[in-house]
């Protein structure tokens, strides 16, 4: 794994683990499952280009769907 792709599987990981905290604490269920999702997905992806585009997608996710 190169550099850089560890290092935005990090920062996508802690994005999602406050994604988790939020989610959890303010009851909204897209949040959560977006920020379990954020933690989880870097572990398939090795792209960096792919990390990066489904991560900000990931995260805008909770601003348009209400759940």
């Amino acid at each position: 794994m190169e550099p850089a792709t560890i290092f935005a599987a990090i920062i996508f990981g802690s994005i999602g683990m406050a994604y988790i905290v939020y989610g959890r604490k303010q009851r909204r269920g897209m949040a959560l499952l977006s920020g379990v999702t954020l933690c989880a997905y870097p572990y398939f992806v090795s792209n960096i280009l792919a990390i990066v585009i489904i991560g900000l997608a990931l995260m805008a996710v909770p601003f348009f769907v209400k759940y």
